[in-house]
This record gives structure tokens, C-alpha cells and sequence, in this order.
């Protein structure tokens, strides 16, 4: 069920950063493998997003059973900036990181 779940997060995330219809945009690179325990995928398009991820579950048949996924995304934004992030979704959350995201103080 996890794992349905960053599968449609993940489908649901591709189609949002889609460009706009007029745009003649296309496909540079797709490649994905997806198992029953694991997943992966990378892709970029002409207009400069790309994006990857590689997913596993964890504690598989236990009560503490979750999924762990590591990847990034780009974007060009409507300012002309390419963004990116890179993340890890896990457990403890989802945890992104890049150069224009806020970073909180040390404690």
C-alpha cells in the first residue's frame, strides 16, 4: 500500500512540473524498474527537468514495515532559474535539500 502510495506521489509530482501544452517538449531520456519490493526511475525532458528516484521497503511483514526513498528533481522555474532538490522520504519523512530552500538553525 506504501509503495502505491510514492508511486502515485511520484506520477502526480511528474505531471504537476509538466510544461505548459503549448510548448513542443520532449522526452530525452525514461527508464524505470519496478519490483514488488523496489522501485527506480530517471527522466529529463527537453525543457530542462529531470528527475530521479530509487525506492526500497523496508522491514518487510513487520508492523514497523516502510518504504525508503532517495532521489531529486529540476525544474526551470517561470524566473528562468533551474532548480534543484535532492531528497530523502523515509521513516523519519520527507527531508529535501537544495541551494534555495531555507535551512534551519543549528540546535
Amino acid at each position: 500500500m506504501k509503495f502505491a502510495v510514492v508511486l502515485a506521489f511520484a506520477a502526480l509530482f511528474a505531471v504537476t512540473l509538466a510544461a505548459p501544452a503549448d510548448q513542443d517538449v520532449t522526452v530525452l531520456r525514461s527508464d524505470s524498474d519496478v519490483g514488488p519490493e523496489s522501485f527506480k526511475y530517471d527522466w529529463e525532458t527537453s525543457d530542462g527537468q529531470a528527475a530521479n528516484a530509487q525506492g526500497q521497503l523496508k522491514n518487510i511483514g513487520s508492523e514497523n514495515e516502510a518504504i525508503s526513498v532517495q532521489g531529486s528533481y529540476r525544474f526551470v522555474a517561470d524566473d528562468g532559474v533551474t532548480y534543484e532538490v535532492k531528497y530523502i522520504a523515509d521513516e523519519n519523512g520527507f527531508q529535501p535539500q537544495g541551494a534555495h530552500l531555507p535551512v534551519a538553525p543549528a540546535a
